[in-house]
């Protein structure tokens, strides 16, 4: 695979994912009854109503958010901000790796726990690897006369 092919499926994975993301910012402003309506659905049992509850689900909404917005902001430049995009890859790999583990101890569904941790790795671990080959190819160019 050439190397601008590589940056260009990089951008692509960078600001889908980001714009993916980004989409959490809605669930901040969710109000209580969906939240407890889509926990049922997806079979999760009844919703605690807690004030714990709540904080943790509209703060981890809106930290997705963040890390989306900062995502598409890397893809906008991927040879300028290489090292921001190997932090994004390497937490997201960290966070596949300690997400299945809170999904095993916190006994979610299977269907869950296999839809979130181990893809989350994967993507992590493509977005480093492209990203190595892109910022490979961009030092390669600069060093040629």
């Amino acid at each position: 695979m050439t190397g601008d092919r590589c940056r260009r499926i990089l951008v692509l994975l960078l600001r889908v994912g980001g714009g993916l993301a980004c989409t959490a910012v809605f669930a901040i402003f969710l109000p209580t009854a969906w939240m407890a309506a889509i926990h049922q659905w997806l079979g999760l049992g009844e919703f605690p109503d807690a004030a714990v509850t709540q904080y943790l689900a509209r703060s981890v909404s809106a930290f997705y958010a963040v890390f989306g917005g900062l995502a598409i902001l890397a893809s906008r430049d991927v040879r300028r901000f290489g090292p921001v995009i190997t932090y994004l890859a390497s937490v997201t790999m960290a966070f596949g790796v300690v997400i299945t583990g809170v999904d095993a101890l916190a006994r979610m569904p299977t269907y869950w726990t296999l839809a979130e941790g181990p893809p989350t790795f994967v993507i992590g671990l493509v977005i480093l690897l492209l990203n190595r080959r892109v910022q490979r190819d961009a030092d390669t160019a600069a060093a040629d006369p």
